[in-house]
């Protein structure tokens, strides 16, 4: 996995999907361990996987 930086990293995260934020956040776990990236990659890993839990739960409250 290519390093990036600080810039790209935000500049690429909006795009991605909450696997593949979750790849590059074990990525980074493994190899890299910048605290930095790593506390980005979970702010955004968080807020993806709460939108979709959100979804989940509103969903299940819409059923007769």
């Amino acid at each position: 996995m290519k390093k990036l930086s600080w810039r790209a990293l935000n500049d690429q995260l909006p795009t991605l999907t909450e696997d593949e934020v979750f790849a590059m956040l074990t990525a980074e776990l493994l190899h890299e361990k910048r605290s930095s990236i790593l506390q980005r990659l979970h702010q955004r890993y968080c807020a993806l996987r709460d939108a979709r839990e959100r979804v989940e739960v509103l969903s299940q409250a819409a059923k007769p």
